[in-house]
């Protein structure tokens, strides 16, 4: 009996850490699909990976690190051709920067719930920003010693690679942790609104990702509508539709990204998804908030009303005796 629970426990662990490594590797191949060049070194506007990672390290927690390292190393491996130092280098650093975000994440006390704007703020500043510097430099850094890359380049390809990762998890991660809230729709839910939202997400941002006419602003008003009445389950799609549409059109140099230079392209979609990231996630959790102030609220009043209502019969058999007889007294 405890052979076969240790058993268990061992294969349990097993799966975990393959399904980990396949959901990273399956997310590394969607990624290069928009891969660009950037001074020789292959860098994606996007890279869904660390998203992914950070995801399965909430979920999880550090039990998820080999799955990760494991991914890395075989999409890393998948560029390069082959397991050199530096491709463990580089996964290394992928696999660094995940486990560092979900530390500062935890440290600052993180909800997965993301319904407080202080989440919101620790998930940008600390899980995103600060945390993706690890892979930027490991990686950038790996291409200048192996000569693949000017040390002139650095800063332009740490940018690029820095910003792909901070949009993983900007975009990719509050998704998952969206999933954990999934449920089976009601009849009372908001069919005809949230019908209504999808289509006009798809077609506006269509509109404003092709379009000559540099129309990229109208992705906002769509955002806003999807956090204010949806909250994250509503808007964190919509960035993430909006985002994957910004950069296929970017990679394709259409509407509003023809003309330019791949650097500059590189520019335009990281203030872009980072604007759109930034609106959708923080503006869902102030609205979370606020919602849950309001029901806490609401519930103190209904308790308060309960007490009210238990103390009132005591007061009309008990206090006006007292004063009846204070009357034929004070007479």
């Amino acid at each position: 009996m405890i052979r076969s629970e240790r058993t268990r426990r061992y294969l349990l662990a097993a799966l975990r850490v393959v399904a980990v490594a396949a959901a990273y590797y399956g997310a590394a191949r969607l990624g290069l699909l928009r891969q660009v060049t950037v001074h020789g070194a292959v860098v994606t506007p996007l890279w869904p990976p660390t998203g992914i990672a950070l995801g399965c390290l909430l979920y999880l927690g550090l039990r998820a690190w080999p799955g990760i390292a494991l991914g890395s190393l075989a999409a890393v491996a998948m560029l390069g051709g082959a397991v050199t130092p530096s491709t463990l280098a580089v996964a290394a650093g992928n696999t660094l920067a995940p486990v560092c975000a979900y530390l500062l994440l935890r440290r600052a006390g993180f909800r997965k719930e993301l319904d407080r704007l202080r989440d919101g703020v620790v998930l940008v500043f600390l899980g995103a920003m600060a945390a993706m510097v690890v892979s930027a430099t490991a990686g950038t850094g790996m291409l200048v010693v192996d000569g693949k890359l000017p040390l002139g380049d650095f800063g332009s390809v740490w940018a690029a690679w820095w910003a792909g990762d901070v949009m993983g998890v900007l975009v990719v991660t509050p998704v998952l942790l969206v999933l954990e809230r999934v449920r089976l729709p009601r009849l009372t839910d908001r069919w005809m609104e949230a019908g209504a939202l999808s289509v006009v997400a798809v077609a506006g941002t269509l509109m404003a990702t092709r379009s000559s006419l540099s129309m990229l602003y109208l992705v906002f008003p769509i955002l806003i509508w999807a956090a204010l009445r949806f909250q994250l389950p509503g808007s964190a799609p919509c960035a993430m539709l909006v985002s994957v549409l910004a950069v296929v059109a970017g990679t394709d140099g259409a509407g509003p990204f023809a003309d330019h230079t791949i650097v500059e392209v590189m520019i335009n979609l990281t203030v872009l998804n980072g604007a759109v990231a930034l609106t959708a996630l923080l503006l869902a959790a102030v609205v979370a908030e606020q919602q849950n102030i309001r029901h806490r609220i609401e519930h103190a009043c209904e308790e308060l009303a309960e007490v009210v209502d238990q103390l009132a019969p005591g007061r009309s058999t008990g206090a006006w005796p007292f004063r009846a007889r204070d009357e034929r007294g004070s007479r």
